[in-house]
């Protein structure tokens, strides 16, 4: 039995992974963290999901969680999920990590956690978006010859913070590496009051942030006379919480460093 403890438990995943927990034979949730500022620490983390009373409090830090833990699935805060990483590194427990928005100084700082523990970071654990990266990897060596514009849409609920979203952007890494280029140097994010002709090279982003859409996204290569898209729509948070729980089980096999999806569905 995987004994298995979320951070970021009254979040969007948090809840969708307590109740994939509950109905899942070969894994158990032990333990729930939250802020410890949080109004929700000592509730029912069942009752927080939706799913009835479990008999499990929520917890602010890891350390008040039960100390008999195969790995800690993280969607918390950047803050949170730092200091959480550092502390599953003192005791030799594997973590799954689902937060996005870490900028360099905090991807050095899992790189050095990494040394101790297996780690499995991802901006998107859904297996179709894991597989619409190696789609648009595919589309993009075999246009890169061709006068193709290349455009990656995404769209989320009004409450998401950061924009364009962490899949986004990975899509775009997918194609700047396909062709050879660095991201920030042809990454297009802001067109307002620009007057001048795309340029050739660059790849396009735009967002929608508004109502409960849990996430949408499309890959557009427009070329002269034809239009390909790839798209992956999301209808519910389940299919991200499936993905997180097989990364879980996949890597307390592993030796300490950094995964990520490619790894645990063995396309790399």
């Amino acid at each position: 039995m995987l004994r298995i403890v979320v951070s970021g438990a009254n979040g969007r995943m948090g809840r969708a992974l307590t109740a994939l927990l509950t109905d899942t034979v070969d894994a158990q949730l032990v333990g729930a963290t939250e802020n410890p500022d949080s109004d929700y620490i000592g509730l029912d983390v069942g009752e927080l999901a939706g799913v009835g009373k479990l008999g499990l409090d929520v917890v602010g830090t890891l350390e008040a969680a039960p100390k008999r833990i195969d790995v800690v699935i993280d969607f918390s805060s950047i803050s949170s999920t730092l200091v959480n990483a550092e502390w599953c590194a003192k005791l030799g427990v594997p973590i799954v990590i689902g937060t996005t928005g870490l900028n360099e100084s905090d991807l050095k700082r899992i790189e050095l956690v990494s040394k101790k523990i297996p780690i499995c970071m991802a901006s998107n654990f859904s297996i179709g978006v894991n597989l619409i990266y190696r789609l648009v990897e595919i589309a993009t060596v075999a246009l890169k010859n061709d006068d193709v514009d290349i455009e990656v849409f995404e769209a989320h609920h009004k409450r998401k913070l950061d924009a364009p979203s962490g899949t986004a952007l990975s899509l775009g890494q997918v194609i700047a590496n396909s062709r050879g280029q660095e991201l920030d140097e042809v990454a297009d994010f802001n067109r307002k009051s620009q007057f001048e002709k795309r340029s050739p090279q660059s790849i396009g982003f735009s967002s929608i942030r508004g109502g409960d859409i849990v996430g949408n996204h499309t890959v557009f290569f427009a070329g002269e006379g034809e239009l390909v898209e790839i798209t992956h729509r999301a209808s519910s948070r389940m299919a991200f919480a499936r993905g997180a729980l097989r990364a879980s089980r996949w890597l307390i096999q592993q030796p300490p460093g950094i995964y990520d999806m490619e790894h645990v569905l063995e396309f790399s």
